[in-house]
C-alpha cells in the first residue's frame, strides 16, 4: 500500500513539474537571467613597458598572464567577462597608427575559460599605450543590458596618446549616466601614472590600486571580478531630522541624505531584546573643504545619553571619511520586552573653503543593520576587547608576578656577591 502511494505521489509531482514548464517557458526565465547578467571587462596594457622584469623576478606582463588565469578561472558563471588590448599589435613608430591600437582580445559574453586562457597565453609587449581610445571602446563593447558594468584597467604607465585625456574620457563616460564604474590597477606605478589611473577610478566611482606582486594582482581583479556579480542595493533617499522627537524611523538598509557643515542629523532606530545594531556612516567632501575635519557617529537614547560612539577624522586626502557602531541589547526575561528606540545621531567637523557654497549638504550614506546579538551581548561593548579583557587581566598578572621573581632574584645573587 505504501509503495503505491509512493507512486502515485511521484506521478503527481512529474506532472506538476511538465505542467509549470509549460506554463512558464524556460527559455522565457533565461532571456530574463541573462538581461540582468553583470558585465566585467578587463583591459590590459600591452606596451612595450610591460618587459620590464620588476615583479617578483619576473616581467610585469607575465605577472598579468597569471593573474588572468587565475581570474578566469574563479569568474562566477553568471559573469559576462571580456578582454580588451591596448598597445598589443603595432609594433612601429607612428604615433597616429600606435594610438588606435586597441582591440577586443575575447567578446563579452558567456566565459569559455579554455579559449579566454589561450588568447591570453598570445599576448606580447609591443607598443604604445593607448588608454583613452581604449576606454571609449570598453564602453561600448559593455553598452546594452540591465546588470552592473565594470572596467578593469591594467597599465603601468601613461597614456602616450595625449590630447585625448583618459581621464576626461572617464568623465564623459561618467556623465552618460550608464552606471558603469572603472577599476584601475597601476604596476609598479610612478606618481604620474599613480595619478592619472586614480584621477580615470575617481571619475566614475571606481577605485585605483598600486601593485608590487603577482598575488597582490591576481587579489585586487578577483576581487573585483566577483564584486561585479554582487546584488545592486538602490539607497532609499532620507530626510534626518535635527532631533532626536521628530526623526525618522529606519529599518535595516542602506539610506542617502544631505547634511550641511558643522550640522546634526538625527535617525531612529528600534532594537528588540536579543539583537544588535550595527550602523555606519560615509560623508563625501564633494567640494573643496578646509584641511582636519572628522565625521561622529552616537547612538543615544531618546533621552540623550550617549550609548556608543565611533568617529573618524581626516586630514585632506581623503574625498569620503566613515565610521560605524554596534549595540547589541542583552536578552530580556520578559517575552514581551519592548523595542528600545535608539537615535542615531550624524554630525560632521567639515568646514568650507573660501567661495565655496554650502548647500545643498554633502552627501551622506547611511548603513543600518539590524540582527541576531551575540550569546553574550555586554562582551561587544568592552571598550573593543569584548573576552580579551581575560587575557589583559592575565598578562598583567604575568608581568607582576614575572617582576617580583626576578626582584628576589636579583637581590639574592647581589647578596651572594657581597659575601663572596
Amino acid at each position: 500500500m505504501i509503495t503505491r502511494q509512493r507512486l502515485a505521489a511521484g506521478v503527481c509531482a512529474l506532472l506538476a513539474a511538465l505542467t509549470a514548464g509549460i506554463a512558464f517557458p524556460a527559455g522565457a526565465v533565461a532571456d530574463e537571467t541573462a538581461a540582468a547578467a553583470p558585465k566585467v571587462e578587463l583591459v590590459l596594457d600591452v606596451s612595450g613597458s610591460m618587459r620590464a622584469k620588476d615583479i617578483d623576478g619576473g616581467s610585469r606582463m607575465a605577472a598579468a598572464k597569471q593573474a588572468f588565469n587565475e581570474v578566469l578561472d574563479a569568474t562566477p558563471e553568471e559573469v559576462q567577462l571580456g578582454i580588451r588590448t591596448l598597445g598589443a599589435n603595432y609594433r612601429g613608430n607612428d604615433r597616429k597608427t600606435g594610438c588606435k591600437d586597441t582591440a577586443q582580445l575575447y567578446p563579452v559574453g558567456t566565459l569559455d575559460r579554455t579559449e579566454a586562457k589561450t588568447a591570453v597565453a598570445t599576448l606580447t609587449p609591443t607598443g604604445w599605450t593607448p588608454i583613452g581610445p581604449a576606454l571609449l571602446k570598453a564602453a561600448d563593447d559593455l553598452d546594452g543590458g540591465d546588470g552592473t558594468r565594470r572596467i578593469v584597467l591594467i597599465s603601468d604607465g601613461e597614456d602616450t596618446c595625449q590630447p585625448l585625456d583618459p581621464c576626461e574620457v572617464a568623465r564623459e563616460i561618467a556623465a552618460k549616466g550608464i552606471g558603469l564604474t572603472i577599476d584601475t590597477l597601476g604596476l609598479v606605478p610612478d606618481a604620474k601614472t599613480r595619478d592619472q589611473l586614480s584621477c580615470i577610478a575617481e571619475a566614475t566611482g571606481g577605485t585605483y590600486t598600486s601593485v608590487q606582486h603577482k598575488e597582490e594582482l591576481s587579489d585586487r581583479v578577483g576581487q573585483l571580478v566577483e564584486r561585479a556579480a554582487d546584488p545592486v542595493v538602490t539607497p532609499v533617499a532620507v530626510d534626518g531630522a535635527a532631533a532626536c522627537t521628530s526623526a525618522p524611523t529606519l529599518k535595516s538598509g542602506l539610506y542617502t541624505d544631505r547634511e550641511e557643515f558643522g550640522q546634526h542629523r538625527y535617525y531612529r532606530v528600534d532594537v528588540k531584546p536579543g539583537q544588535e545594531l550595527r550602523a555606519s556612516v560615509s560623508i563625501s567632501a564633494d567640494r573643496e573643504v578646509n584641511q582636519d575635519y572628522g565625521v561622529l557617529l552616537r547612538a543615544v537614547t531618546v533621552h540623550g545619553r550617549e550609548i556608543v560612539r565611533g568617529e573618524a577624522a581626516g586630514n585632506g586626502r581623503t574625498d569620503v571619511i566613515s565610521t560605524g557602531l554596534r549595540y547589541p541589547k542583552a536578552e530580556s526575561d520578559d517575552e514581551n520586552a519592548a523595542a528600545e528606540t535608539v537615535c542615531l545621531q550624524v554630525s560632521n567637523s567639515f568646514s568650507a573653503a573660501t567661495g565655496v557654497k554650502t548647500t545643498p549638504g554633502m552627501p551622506v550614506e547611511l548603513t543600518v543593520d539590524v540582527v541576531d546579538a551575540p550569546d553574550q551581548a555586554g562582551d561587544v561593548a568592552s571598550f573593543g576587547l569584548g573576552r580579551g579583557w581575560w587575557l589583559l587581566g592575565a598578562l598583567v598578572l604575568t608581568g607582576f608576578l614575572a617582576g617580583v621573581l626576578w626582584g628576589w632574584i636579583s637581590r639574592w645573587r647581589v647578596a651572594v656577591w657581597r659575601t663572596n
